[in-house]
């Protein structure tokens, strides 16, 4: 069993954290910065061998993506996992536009995991961000291809943003490592 909290059922549908919009980005060496991607939020449920996809709404999309879903599905175990499926243009930015186009299965479209809820048998809302990407990692490893594993950076926000902004990227959402699941700070493009 994962660690965190006391073993629970999986849940059906998690509330999701949103990001809080800001001006700048925070100062101070304890916050994770990532990538803000341009997608749908999605939270991917699974359980035994079947997975489901889940909106910020709590809304089943698993029948829009069936081929990011049967992939997911191969994950080991019970598991609850916060991210976003994404389509990614050839620089390798993601692109809203080119989601909405993609093709009904959803082929070439890539899950982006940045949380983990949930891990056999455990509740992890309880721990800190940097353990819940640890086993995040641990189980989906650094991926390539329909799955991976939104890594972060630390340190000066400030500075981060700058070069995000350097990419051409959506912009970033900071997060406070050490606290359970709260909102982040993001949207800063």
């Amino acid at each position: 069993m994962a660690r965190g909290g006391a073993a629970a059922s999986l849940p059906q549908w998690i509330k999701p954290q949103l990001a809080l919009l800001a001006d700048r980005a925070p100062t101070g060496a304890g916050w994770l910065h990532e990538i803000k991607l341009d997608g749908y939020r999605m939270h991917a449920r699974l359980d035994g061998g079947r997975a489901q996809l889940l909106t910020r709404t709590g809304l089943d999309w698993t029948e829009r993506y069936p081929t990011i879903a049967a992939e997911l599905a191969g994950l080991p175990g019970s598991a609850y996992l916060d991210g976003e499926i994404c389509a990614m243009r050839p620089d390798g930015v993601t692109s809203f536009a080119l989601l909405q186009a993609a093709n009904v299965a959803g082929d070439g479209l890539v899950f982006f995991a940045f949380d983990l809820l949930y891990l056999g048998g455990a509740p992890l809302d309880q721990l800190p961000l940097r353990e819940r990407k640890a086993q995040l990692a641990a189980l989906i490893g650094a991926g390539a291809g329909w799955l991976r594993y939104v890594d972060h950076h630390e340190g000066d926000g400030p500075a981060i943003h700058q070069a995000a902004c350097r990419l051409v990227v959506e912009g970033i959402v900071s997060k406070p490592p050490t606290h359970p699941i709260c909102p982040a700070i993001g949207g800063l493009g």
